[in-house]
């Protein structure tokens, strides 16, 4: 096993139980200038990448115990950023090309071609997170995330390598979670830097409004239309649009956006011709959308799409060990813009800060911080202010739970009138029957249960 090298150069981990490849190899690849790890085990990798933190890992296919695919899905759950590339001999090609379409970065035959191997190397270190050419834009591209947690880290890197490339991306994640965060956070460590992000909540914008916002109209184009406006899509041209709560989007508005995204070009109402535009576009939500989907509420073409890749942001309960390192943030920044010499928690308030639920996540976490803040008296946040805090915060419900609920009840308020009679409930409720069919679908009320 060869030493570790200083970290100021890119590193390589080779892993290959035949010796005297593994030494040709290695010395290869340091007259290339690459600093280089080895071993001729699998099993002893794992353990070095937690270690030496390695750039990049090359790895023989077909190995005794562990072999180069168990390695890699072994390196994917722990380091899903680590770029794996295997060497594979021609016998193992369907092999190889499988592990590629599973995430693997690349394979290459033996005999490998040395300039070949050189230059997949080199493609593989542009996208490692951990590479040092990327030590600036570490510092800069996701400065706005406040994390210690490994999940996090791990979610990151993932970002971080789908910010290098087009495709567009979904971002899964409860209500308060950081969506907008992350999405600015890739269009940061993306090629578009320099260009606009502009970001869109598509459940916050009156859906008769939502159009002309995002397309544009010129002037004349509906009564109010006083002069031309681009929207926000060609506000975006060269850059990223953040489509925040996509699944609110109404159905007519989602066969526009899907006909932009496949024509790369937009037409403001009332205008005759389109104009093109190049964006980048990630889109988020806190629904099922598969859910929605079979419901008929959302579009399949357009969620395939846009979920080219899709990211899972954790909720703040499934990272708590971040609890106290966000707090103090939040602690520090709002105390500054209060004005206020409010220097830290007391041991029980931080205690509880870390015990509590969260069903807001990080958003609840500053609404908490912000008004313990606020009403403190001394230098130290006592656990009362941050007790009637939480308390005063989890009475309120998201909203889309308190409009679930209004549904639920008003549906069975009309259908207790009625005798469970679906046709009169509908009547009542103006809706048509088949709507209102959707709706007792959608709450799994059967009708049946009130006559």
């Amino acid at each position: 096993m060869s030493p570790a090298q200083p970290q100021t150069q890119s590193q390589i981990l080779l892993v290959d139980d035949d010796p005297d490849l593994l030494r040709l190899l290695a010395i290869r690849l340091e007259a290339a200038g690459y600093g280089v790890i080895t071993t001729d085990k699998a099993e002893h990798a794992l353990a070095m990448i937690a270690v030496e933190r390695p750039h990049l890992v090359i790895t023989d296919l077909r190995m005794p115990g562990m072999d180069g695919s168990a390695l890699f899905e072994a390196i994917r759950v722990t380091h899903p950023a680590l770029p794996v590339i295997i060497l594979t001999a021609h016998g193992t090609i369907p092999d190889a090309i499988a592990a590629t379409n599973r995430g693997v970065f690349g394979y290459l035959t033996k005999p490998y071609d040395a300039k070949e191997l050189i230059d997949q190397i080199e493609r593989a270190l542009r996208f490692s997170v951990n590479s040092p050419t990327d030590a600036l834009g570490e510092q800069t591209w996701r400065a706005n995330i406040v994390t210690q947690s490994p999940v996090m880290e791990g979610l990151l890197a993932q970002a971080r390598l789908v910010a290098a490339s087009d495709a567009s991306v979904m971002l899964y994640g409860e209500s308060g979670t950081g969506k907008e965060l992350l999405a600015q956070a890739i269009h940061l460590a993306s090629t578009r830097s320099q260009a606009a992000f502009v970001a869109v909540n598509c459940g916050a914008i009156p859906e008769n409004l939502l159009e002309s916002e995002l397309f544009g109209y010129v002037r004349g184009a509906f009564t109010g239309a006083n002069k031309d406006y681009a929207g926000l899509v060609r506000e975006a041209d060269g850059g990223t649009l953040f489509l925040d709560e996509i699944g609110d989007m109404p159905l007519p508005l989602q066969v526009k956006l899907l006909r932009m995204l496949e024509q790369r070009e937009v037409r403001p109402l009332g205008e005759a011709k389109s104009h093109r535009i190049d964006i980048r576009v990630i889109s988020a939500t806190h629904r099922d959308l598969e859910v929605e989907m079979a419901e008929g509420r959302f579009r399949s073409d357009l969620f395939y799409r846009l979920k080219v890749v899709a990211l899972a942001i954790p909720s703040l309960a499934e990272r708590r060990d971040d609890i106290p390192l966000l707090a103090r943030y939040f602690l520090h920044k709002i105390s500054g813009s209060y004005r206020k010499e409010v220097n830290g928690f007391a041991p029980e308030a931080m205690e509880l800060l870390v015990r509590a639920s969260w069903p807001g996540n990080v958003r609840q976490l500053l609404n908490v911080v912000e008004q313990a803040v606020a009403l403190s008296t001394g230098p130290i946040v006592p656990l009362t202010l941050v007790q009637n805090a939480i308390r005063e915060l989890e009475d309120i419900i998201p909203f889309d739970e308190a409009r679930r609920r209004f549904e639920a009840d008003y549906l069975a308020r009309l259908l207790k009138m009625t005798g469970g009679n679906v046709a009169s409930a509908a009547t009542l409720a103006q809706r048509n029957r088949t709507d209102f069919y959707k709706l007792l679908q959608r709450h799994s009320m059967d009708p049946s249960l009130f006559k």
